[in-house]
């Protein structure tokens, strides 16, 4: 059987001008007020993913929880070479923080089984809190090494990678399965125009009922039931999981499972002060170190 990884990706909004009006009352993101862009380190972890693919021959998984239009992350990252793409979307995951996410993320691993790697980036742009990798891998009773620039080798039973830390790196060994968060130490690679021509007609159950106008539920629909199944023939299935496929508790997820709520949000500006001149000579520099001392900016 071939050995699989699993990479998780997340659809975030572009928080580059986020203000108040991107809040909800809830204290989270109102996503459809702003343009969602793919998680940046989640496409270093892609790129280690298909890099690993390539050298050992991994099946590479890709997931992602969210709502229905977060599948266009996911048919990226097929462009560019993941072998098969997982959809978590239930309204009941809404509003879920880490604590909440890392358990639906540990549902989705415990369903697909047999995964002897995860990838996750190190954190996503939305957040900034760094926390799920670390937690789902708690969760998944599995060892994790975080802030990963390179894997040096896998092997039956174990993998050695490189990882960041202050003032130069560490290189460690851990027995497999295990969980690795990957910083943004790789140049993804871009799509492929072969896998872009294939995939764009990828489909989760979601977009297939949409186009046809259904509801999701379509199981006496026959002509709904062929083309999905002509979807799956050819590797176009995008798998839809809800609540209830990946055997969740509902106290666990969403807005119920997720203790941390945030009070305010601020858009905080920098402005310059007073300007000072300070000639380039040897008095003025004395002077100037002077006066940061003195102010306590220095010693």
């Amino acid at each position: 059987m071939k050995r699989q990884l699993m990479v998780f990706v997340k659809q975030v909004p572009d928080t580059k001008n986020i203000s108040g009006e991107a809040m909800t009352p809830e204290g989270t993101v109102n996503r459809s007020a702003l343009p969602a862009i793919f998680n940046p380190e989640d496409l270093n972890a892609l790129e280690l993913g298909l890099q690993l693919k390539e050298r050992y021959g991994f099946k590479v998984l890709v997931a992602t929880m969210g709502p229905p239009n977060a599948a266009e992350v996911l048919r990226e990252s097929l462009y560019r070479g993941a072998d098969e793409a997982i959809l978590i979307t239930d309204r009941s995951f809404a509003g879920a923080d880490t604590l909440a996410t890392s358990y639906a993320l540990s549902c989705c691993v415990k369903s697909v089984k047999n995964i002897d790697l995860i990838l996750c980036g190190r954190q996503a742009i939305d957040g900034d809190t760094a926390q799920v990798g670390p937690q789902l891998a708690e969760k998944l009773n599995i060892p994790q090494i975080c802030y990963i620039e390179e894997v040096i080798d896998v092997n039956d039973k174990t993998v050695k990678a490189r990882r960041s830390i202050e003032g130069g790196y560490e290189i460690l060994e851990t027995p497999l399965p295990t969980l690795l968060t990957v910083i943004d130490s790789n140049e993804p690679r871009p799509p492929s125009a072969r896998n872009v021509m294939k995939y764009k007609k990828a489909k989760t159950r979601s977009e297939l009922a949409k186009v046809h106008g259904r509801g999701t539920d379509y199981t006496d629909a026959s002509d709904l039931l062929e083309e999905e199944s002509k979807l799956r023939s050819k590797n176009l299935w995008i798998h839809e999981w809800d609540a209830s496929k990946l055997s969740a508790d509902i106290e666990r997820i969403g807005l119920k499972g997720s203790p941390t709520k945030v009070k305010k949000i601020e858009s905080v500006v920098l402005t310059a002060g007073k300007v000072v001149s300070v000639p380039p000579t040897e008095e003025g520099i004395n002077a100037l170190i002077r006066e940061l001392i003195e102010d306590h900016t220095l010693g």
